[in-house]
């Protein structure tokens, strides 16, 4: 076979050019046109309710002050003689900023108003597609001021002509990835969390990433930065310099204190970063063309569950009927799952200002959790919606709701009680604290499913109705539902308070003082847990159609 000449391999190699010349025109050809449709698509949120159109306005004359302060600040550091403290601040601030471009629509999800979906009946080929979303995601508050701070970033690099066009090519870079990022992770959310429960478990996960954040904050707060500052973030500079997400900012940063190997490995990494995206967008959007929205899958269930447990008596009943509504309705499980958040909180925030010394914070836990779970059940009723009317036309006596409410939470507080007093005692020290424990959060639990057994037929507030996200809010709720809350959680306290004073003395003052925190916890339990279940059952006997009554408005 004849070799080709250099005439036949030019036609070649420019035959090939023009075909990527006319390919890339063809991709960015509907650019302007996404464009236009994402600014009617902002135009359109000011054409809503006044006070919708006020919140808009407020949120972008924050994001323009916020742009402001930062390019004042980036334009600042240009003359500033330390190099080596700017480069450090750029890098960690630049990093956090795309890792949120990547995170927040993941864990809280967002809107899409460009889901590729919207646009599968128009015939759009997928690389112009995937370019016009990617481009039209641009116009947004959020990348607006990304975009003009990561320029201002040529400003404070700006010490000699090319590193200026290195911090620009960079600035391009960190945009676009954080752009995309924020791309991928919006159409991966939207197409992932179409489920209500997917949508209900990202809730949940993202409020615990939230809180089980809170003690870095803090940490970081009680940090001396006149002192230590500059040298922690410089260590967490060096680290971040080499990740995805810090790469691209970490270029001109490296080069202009001399790393300039280092920066051409970091501009490779922030490359190999904004392709790997690309070829994830356009993959989801390839994906998502084809594939319809997802719907929930229904389980299946075998046998009676609970109803096979529990005794066959109307109270079993209704403690079968509780137990299966613990288990599988997100709105109980939620509340569940923050129960061991909120003693995580307080101790953190103890620890940081040095509040409690020595061991004895290993006391507060368990009785922090008993409080809310025996307080979890004070609007019991109002979960049930309208199906509170099987128990009332079915002649359900007071008595049987009262106690079979309180199984599921039985069933929760007595193991608890077991195993968080047993941890206590270990990590404190001294076994005989043990009979104060079981003391207080006997008194706490007991007394909170009494009240509730009052609070929830008495004044039972509307709550999220069964189905709906246990994060949404009812809007007939008003100061009834605070005062109830209010009053339930200082009622369990006040009850509880010889218990909690009795251990206390026990602790500070004479070991003999535990036993008398026992007994003041037992028999202060049982008589609120008695006269509650007493108390509510004949409430429940008297008020059984306005408690159906109140469910029907509230749906």
């Amino acid at each position: 076979m004849k070799a080709p000449d250099g005439r036949q391999a030019a036609a070649s190699a420019r035959t090939l050019g023009l075909t990527a010349a006319k390919t890339m025109r063809e991709a960015f050809a509907d650019v302007p046109r996404f464009l236009r449709l994402k600014l009617a698509l902002l135009g359109g949120a000011f054409r809503r309710s006044p006070w919708q159109v006020v919140g808009l306005v407020i949120a972008s004359l924050y994001g323009i002050g916020m742009m402001a302060l930062l390019v004042g600040g980036l334009v600042a550091a240009r003359f500033v003689p330390d190099v080596t403290s700017v480069r450090s601040i750029v890098i960690v601030v630049g990093a956090a900023v795309t890792t949120g471009f990547l995170l927040l629509p993941l864990v809280f999800g967002v809107d899409d108003t460009l889901d590729p979906r919207k646009f599968a009946l128009f015939g759009i080929p997928t690389d112009r597609l995937a370019v016009g979303l990617a481009a039209g995601s641009i116009l947004s508050v959020p990348a607006i001021v990304l975009a003009v701070c990561a320029l201002a970033t040529v400003v404070t690099w700006s010490h000699g002509f090319w590193l200026a066009v290195l911090a620009l090519i960079s600035a391009v870079l960190a945009t676009a990835t954080s752009v995309l990022a924020a791309r991928v992770a919006t159409a991966a959310a939207g197409f992932l969390l179409d489920t209500r429960r997917a949508r209900e478990l990202t809730g949940v996960v993202g409020v615990l990433l939230v809180v089980l954040i809170s003690p870095l904050v803090l940490s970081l707060s009680n940090v001396d930065w006149g002192a230590r500052g500059f040298s922690i973030m410089t260590v967490l500079a060096d680290i971040l310099r080499w990740s995805p997400m810090g790469a691209a900012w970490a270029v001109p940063a490296d080069t202009a204190v001399g790393r300039g190997g280092a920066a051409a490995l970091e501009l490779l990494i922030a490359i190999a970063m904004l392709a790997a995206l690309w070829l994830a967008w356009r993959a989801l959007v390839a994906h998502m063309l084809v594939t319809p929205s997802r719907s929930g899958e229904v389980k299946t269930y075998a046998g009676l569950g609970w109803f096979s447990v529990m005794p066959a008596t109307p109270w079993g009943a209704v403690a079968a009927r509780s137990l299966s509504y613990w288990g599988r309705d997100a709105r109980y499980w939620v509340s569940l799952v923050m129960i061991p958040v909120i003693p995580i909180i307080i101790l953190t925030a103890f620890a940081v200002v040095h509040a409690i010394p020595g061991t004895y914070p290993a006391l507060l836990p368990l009785p922090i959790m008993v409080l809310f779970l025996g307080w979890a059940a004070h609007n019991d009723v109002a979960y049930d919606g309208t199906a509170i009317w099987l128990h009332v036309v079915a002649g359900t006596t007071g008595l049987a709701d009262r106690i079979g409410r309180l199984v599921p939470l039985l069933f929760i507080g007595i193991p608890l009680i077991v195993v968080g007093t047993a941890v206590s005692v270990y990590f404190y020290g001294d076994a005989h604290v043990a009979l104060a424990l079981v003391g207080v959060t006997v008194c706490e639990l007991f007394v909170g499913l009494g009240l509730s057994s009052v609070t929830s037929t008495l004044t039972p507030y509307p709550v999220p109705k069964p189905g709906d996200s246990p994060f949404a809010q009812p809007q007939s709720v008003g100061a009834a539902a605070a005062v109830v809350q209010g009053f339930s959680l200082v009622v369990i306290i006040v009850l509880s308070a010889p218990a909690i004073v009795f251990g206390v003395l026990g602790v500070f003052v004479d070991p003999a003082w535990f036993v008398s925190s026992l007994w003041a916890g037992l028999v202060v339990g049982a008589l609120a847990l008695v006269g509650g279940v007493v108390g509510g059952a004949a409430i429940f006997n008297r008020r059984g159609p306005q408690m159906l009554d109140a469910a029907v408005k509230a749906a």
